[in-house]
């Protein structure tokens, strides 16, 4: 990788020398906020690298479009609505007089422009499956450090704001905070390509209602219904899409497909992949790798990391599907070709009598090892909540100048929205044809 940025500065250096001039103030027509603008170059620049352009190879919202077909947008789409958007949020705090510099300015949108570059295949269906014990946020800063170090510390800034490190705390709160300009833009984007209207919201409103009251984001009263359609509309597609149980199902059977290629592997079995994704098989890979800087083959993880896109798990399970291992093979097939489990949800955990029955059945039919049938039966619970009162509240402008969080702000009960609400399910063959 270093071979190949100094050829990118050497050449960036050359058109200086020769005089070449590019126009990096690009508009992007996007289907969702129309015409985008990048008024700066530095942002442009980063668009450019191939940390950014690799979000184009990876799906927002993993299999979600085994359920609905027009759901193929990419983390790349998400990042640029997410730079949209901050840049509208920027303006519209500035016109009320709040303190953003320039410099700020560009650095808030870098940090948003790069908080999802840690992604890793199908998003996060697979987030903890090839690296063990790191989320995305974390694999996200460390890639932004990577390019820090590329870009001579233009994203110093960026990274204090993405850290939450930076004095003006309201900054951070547009990059992460339960109002920030990360879910603005995916729940109007994925309602868009999804077609569930009830994730529709009224970003631009919002956008337009904040402002700033002792370091902190606040909406001013005008916007509370805004807020309280957000917060319901954010409920309504986690059930209706990102929880979707058929999304749930395929999602869990990728899983799987993984473990078991990443058991074989590690066992000393040959199993197709491409180079990058051979070395997340072959090895346990876990933060501390990651913290060690290790290296494989001259190429660190980091390196190898970035080589992985979607097209790395659909090209294998395409070949995987022809394996001499039957669980292998199964999986595979399954999921390349829509093949999916069955999936039961309720609110009280399945009895035990009915996970033994399904696991002998199992055990029966694929003739399989107590020890594999985890493969073959997947138990598990999900949650959803549509707001955490605590320390990172969304407050609430009064009229008269207070500040309220808006539980205690708005007429309508929201106190649902406060609770987690837990379920369970349970998957397994349709082969088995359970009633």
């Amino acid at each position: 990788m270093k071979k190949f940025f100094t050829f990118v500065e050497d050449t960036f250096n050359e058109n200086v020398i020769i005089g070449l001039k590019t126009n990096k103030k690009k508009i992007i027509n996007d289907p969702v906020f129309g015409f985008i603008t990048l008024q700066s170059e530095f942002i442009y620049d980063l668009v450019e690298h191939p940390f950014l352009q690799r979000l184009r190879r990876i799906k927002q919202l993993g299999l979600s479009n085994i359920v609905f077909p027009g759901v193929n947008h990419t983390r790349f789409e998400h990042a640029i609505g997410a730079v949209h958007l901050m840049g509208m949020a920027i303006s519209s705090l500035k016109m009320k007089d709040v303190d953003i510099s320039d410099d700020e300015a560009e650095a808030v949108t870098a940090a948003i422009l790069l908080h999802d570059i840690g992604h890793g295949p199908f998003s996060h269906a697979l987030e903890h499956s090839l690296v063990e014990g790191i989320s995305h946020e974390s694999l996200s800063l460390m890639l932004m450090e990577e390019m820090n170090r590329q870009f001579g510390g233009r994203l110093d800034m960026a990274i204090q704001i993405f850290k939450n490190e930076y004095p003006k705390k309201f900054l951070h709160q547009l990059v992460a905070s339960q109002l920030d300009i990360d879910r603005l833009d995916y729940l109007r984007r994925d309602s868009f390509f999804s077609g569930v209207t009830e994730g529709t919201i009224g970003s631009d409103r919002i956008i337009k209602m904040l402002n700033v009251r002792n370091d902190g984001l606040v909406v001013e009263y005008k916007g509370i219904y805004s807020i309280e359609k957000f917060l319901i509309s954010r409920r309504l597609m986690y059930w209706q899409v990102y929880l979707h149980k058929t999304v749930l199902s395929a999602e869990q059977m990728l899983v799987k497909v993984l473990r078991r290629a990443k058991e074989l592997m590690m066992n000393g079995v040959e199993v197709f992949a491409t180079p990058a994704l051979k070395v997340f098989l072959q090895h346990k890979i876990t933060s501390h790798c990651f913290d060690q800087a290790q290296f494989v083959d001259g190429k660190s993880l980091l390196d190898l990391f970035v080589e992985l896109d979607d097209s790395d798990l659909i090209l294998a399970m395409k070949q995987w599907r022809h394996h001499d291992d039957q669980i292998l093979a199964y999986l595979a097939g399954a999921v390349i070709n829509r093949k999916l489990f069955r999936i039961k949800i309720k609110s009280s955990a399945f009895s035990t009598e009915t996970i033994s029955g399904l696991k002998e059945q199992i055990m029966r039919r694929w003739a399989i090892t107590e020890d594999e049938v985890h493969y073959f039966l997947i138990s598990d619970s999900i949650s959803n909540y549509g707001y955490i009162s605590g320390s990172d509240k969304i407050n609430i402008l009064m009229k008269d100048g207070s500040v309220k969080e808006i539980n205690d702000a708005s007429d309508v009960n929201i106190s649902s929205l406060l609770q987690t609400v837990r379920k369970y399910f349970v998957c397994y063959p349709k082969e088995l044809d359970v009633k």
